[in-house]
């Protein structure tokens, strides 16, 4: 099984080398399994399921053919190179996942602390929690009439009642509305708390800070509740102390957060290494909240760790009766598959989609797989929904260019407030980087017809009304990956501004970090956005982009209106696609809680290498 004629990408091959050097005697089938394994994490698998390829031609083009299952794990099991849990070995063999070793202690690890968390209940005061709840959430019960249960005040409830909740809603349901009233009656226990809010990027975070200071005003609560809420947030990068390129950050186990509870918003785009590294470093005792979408997309990076959470997710019927002792609240009995099954709440309730909401039963059928129903939807005359079954790129570029009209025009007014606003009413979403349909393809060719338009010549880079946005963090700017910025004229010419706390702030375009047009976005880097209006374009070729997380994640990025571009066929794809990331973390808790919170300690001890 010759591995030098295989159709190998850089990272895979250096992969082999090392191996190679570790082992020369190493069986070629171990070093091609490491190969795939490689191939495996960048699409963000965890690990390597051997149950799927057994048997299989992985490369169409190479004539090696994968043996049995059972033959491909004995032979693994053989290697020097691949070991059990624990082992001091580069792959490790868990029943029928390969992973590489460090991948493997990030699951192995998360799994045993959030377990232990799961089985740790702190002291409450439920009669006090229990009037908290039932204030904090009274709009709630005059607003929802025969919407039983109130599942926003179950989440509070739980989310005081552990160290460690769970909290899973689509747009609009009011996840943050949920934390800052849940946050307000764990103040109300009575104990000062040090409370950290934090998120994947810096946009999130922004967003998150915003939204909490806004709901925190109309708060039913004493004066000094309001006060010890915070009002910042971090990415986690930051809260954790990253070091630049290295794997390694600050805080971790020996050197926790001084946190008491720790709330991160967008759980869902946070991957498996960052989250086993923050809940490392979480004091034993800390709460931890995780808001997020289990539908959207999941990281980049390796893992699906906030869907995975919230499988196995139910109420047997010693916490149903909990929850209706405290709450008031019924609530179905269904006996959860996973230890962290009563920690989840999903909120149902859309606060942004009516009951005839053409997105909200559009975003439904998507979730649900009904490929036949979603194309009758949109085949009916719904007011929310348009769809292009025939797109052509020219017709593209004209509908777009319709559509930023009234930006282009609010921009060369030169008011920041303007030109954001009006940015923000229309904006467009594609499936890929790449291609007719992609982002490059879309903003390079809008941007040629814009500048002959407004007579700006090809060469010039900047013009009024050019969208940018940022894809690296610079701290001694403020600025962050994903960070969307405006050309305007300003008082010393032509000024970047960017949305902050405290109004807009502009930029010298010279002074700003790597960044691109931004006329056209990723569906990836619209999570956590939203826009009265949203065009999605999908690709006129089979992508395994396509997926119905995706294509939900884009749709629901729209509070007003979706018009969707592209093919029946691409639809039916996207629909019938389910994004399935190979790991073992659902797995994992299903197994039986850690005994006590000190066992979380002893479940940490000799791990911490893994972050170094």
């Amino acid at each position: 099984m010759p591995l030098d004629d295989m159709p190998l990408g850089p990272l895979e091959r250096a992969l082999v080398d090392s191996l190679r050097r570790l082992d020369p005697a190493a069986e070629p089938l171990v070093l091609a399994s490491a190969a795939l394994l490689c191939s495996a994490l960048e699409q963000g698998d965890v690990c390597l399921p051997l149950v799927r390829l057994a048997g299989q031609r992985p490369w169409p083009e190479h004539e090696l053919r994968l043996p049995s299952l059972a033959d491909w794990r004995s032979r693994l099991q053989a290697s020097a190179l691949v070991g059990a849990p624990g082992d001091f070995a580069p792959l490790i063999l868990v029943g029928e996942r390969l992973y590489l070793a460090r991948y493997e202690a990030y699951e192995r690890q998360l799994a045993a602390q959030l377990l232990a968390r799961a089985g740790d209940r702190p002291e409450v005061d439920e009669a006090r929690l229990g009037e908290s709840l039932a204030r904090l959430f009274a709009f709630n019960a005059s607003s929802q009439a025969g919407q039983q249960p109130d599942w926003q005040r179950l989440a509070a409830a739980q989310a005081v009642r552990r160290r460690l909740a769970v909290i899973s809603g689509g747009p609009g349901t009011g996840k943050t509305t949920t934390v800052v009233r849940l946050l307000a009656a764990l103040l109300e226990q009575g104990a000062g708390l040090a409370i950290g809010l934090a998120a994947p990027t810096g946009k999130a975070a922004a967003r998150m800070a915003e939204a909490i200071r806004g709901a925190k005003a109309a708060l039913p609560v004493e004066e000094a509740v309001k006060a010890a809420l915070p009002e910042e947030a971090r990415t986690l990068h930051r809260l954790l102390g990253s070091r630049g390129d290295s794997p390694a950050v600050r805080h971790h186990a020996g050197n926790p957060l001084a946190l008491d509870v720790l709330v991160v918003d967008e759980a869902s785009m946070v991957d498996l290494a960052l989250m086993a590294k923050l809940v490392d470093a979480l004091p034993p005792g800390a709460r931890l909240i995780l808001l997020g979408d289990k539908d959207q997309l999941a990281a980049v990076e390796a893992g699906a760790v906030f869907a995975e959470l919230c499988e196995g997710r139910g109420f047997d019927a010693a916490a149903a009766a909990e929850l209706q002792r405290i709450t008031g609240q019924q609530v179905a009995v269904e006996q959860p598959t996973s230890a962290l099954g009563d920690a989840v709440v999903l909120l149902t309730h859309s606060h942004r989609f009516a009951g005839d909401s053409g997105i909200g039963e559009l975003a439904r059928r998507i979730n649900g797989g009904d490929v036949a129903g979603t194309l009758r939807l949109l085949q009916e005359d719904r007011a929310d929904l348009a769809w292009n079954a025939e797109p052509t790129p020219q017709a593209l570029l004209e509908r777009l260019e319709q559509g930023y009209a009234p930006f282009l025009a609010a921009a060369q007014g030169g008011d920041p407030a303007a030109a954001f606003a009006a940015f923000n009413a229309f904006r467009a979403l594609c499936a890929q980087r790449e291609g007719a349909w992609g982002v490059s393809g879309i903003n390079e060719a809008l941007e040629a017809r814009i500048k002959r338009r407004g007579q700006v010549a090809s060469r010039e880079r900047w013009y009024v009304g050019r969208p940018v946005m940022v894809r690296q963090n610079d701290y001694a700017l403020g600025l962050f990956n994903g960070d969307i910025g405006i050309c305007l004229h300003g008082e010393h010419g032509l000024r970047v501004f960017f949305e902050g706390e405290d109004g807009f702030r502009p930029f010298a375009p010279a002074r700003l970090p790597s960044h691109d047009s931004a006329f056209a976005m990723t569906v990836h880097k619209s999570q956590g956005s939203e826009f009265a209006e949203v065009l999605l374009a999908l690709p006129e070729q089979p992508s395994p982009l396509l997926t119905r997380s995706l294509f939900y994640t884009g749709i629901t990025r729209a509070k007003q209106r979706v018009e969707i571009w592209g093919l029946a066929a691409r639809l039916g794809e996207a629909v019938a696609t389910r994004a399935e990331r190979a790991a073992g973390l659902a797995e994992r808790l299903a197994q039986r809680p850690v005994a006590s919170v000190e066992e979380l300690k002893v479940a940490a001890t000799g791990q911490l290498g893994l972050f170094d």
